[in-house]
């Protein structure tokens, strides 16, 4: 019974120095930050699937689910008065809030996270890992929003803001008088709206690529006619180049 005991008290032991990452350091080299509590940047590198595999084990891991939930929060909040104050007069509420919406989304983080090669700390459950986790855009983007609540836990609001306005700053440059801010459908469904009784539909009719880097084909329909065509990594943004091809065809371009 006691070699027993000993027996599953080393087996703990291991696991939970399983649980620690193998380089933190190379990590804070990285993002440019050495973290005072360490615990934080091991939790915000921790993803549910591996959380749950030593749960199971019962050795206590946290996953970095509640920090992402506030990285969400900490993001907007920074971009928000980043866009406030960089733009001040220059740009209309709905042209922010599109600057805003380009550079906080999955696509956006996930650039962001590549940046840093984010994705080759995470732990990862031994299905996720197959599965080619670290390649997942949902997990790297919520491990960017992770990392950036661990930050600004660790060290504050400037700290994290420090450490996030160089890749907003640099998506920021792509974007503006670039096309992602141009809202092409709401301009076509202005033009359509002239004539009563026309119908404006997006129909999705095609999927390509793996499930991280999916290609959408989608065609703007006007009554049973096809008036646009569009592909992009997102619904959003092949409806808009459809949109947009749409608004050349009729000369509104």
């Amino acid at each position: 019974m006691y070699r027993r005991s000993e027996t599953l008290a080393k087996e703990k032991e291991e696991l939970q120095m399983k649980s620690m990452p193998l380089d933190i350091s190379e990590f804070e080299r990285r993002v440019g930050y050495v973290f005072k509590d360490k615990k934080l940047v091991e939790t915000a590198l921790t993803h549910s699937s591996y959380s749950n595999e030593l749960r199971v084990k019962h050795v206590d891991c946290e996953s970095n689910e509640r920090l992402e939930f506030l990285g969400d929060s900490v993001l907007s909040l920074i971009v928000s008065e980043y866009l406030y104050s960089k733009y001040a007069g220059e740009h209309a509420e709905g042209d922010l809030t599109r600057m805003r919406a380009e550079v906080v989304c999955e696509r956006a983080l996930v650039r962001y996270a590549q940046k840093i090669g984010l994705g080759q700390f995470l732990r990862l459950g031994r299905g996720e890992e197959k599965n080619r986790g670290r390649e997942r855009k949902s997990i790297i983007a919520d491990a960017f929003e992770a990392t950036l609540a661990a930050i600004y836990l660790d060290g504050g609001k400037e700290t994290a803001t420090k450490y996030l306005l160089p890749f907003i700053e640099e998506e920021l440059e792509a974007i503006i008088d670039s096309e992602t801010l141009q809202d092409y459908k709401t301009r076509l469904q202005q033009f359509v709206q002239q004539s009563e009784g026309e119908r404006l539909e997006y129909v999705t009719v095609g999927e390509s690529g793996p499930d991280h880097m999916k290609v959408f084909e989608v065609v703007a329909m006007l009554n049973s006619n096809i008036i646009g065509r569009g592909t992009g990594g997102t619904k959003r943004e092949a409806e808009q180049k459809a949109a947009k091809e749409a608004l050349m065809l009729f000369g509104e371009l």
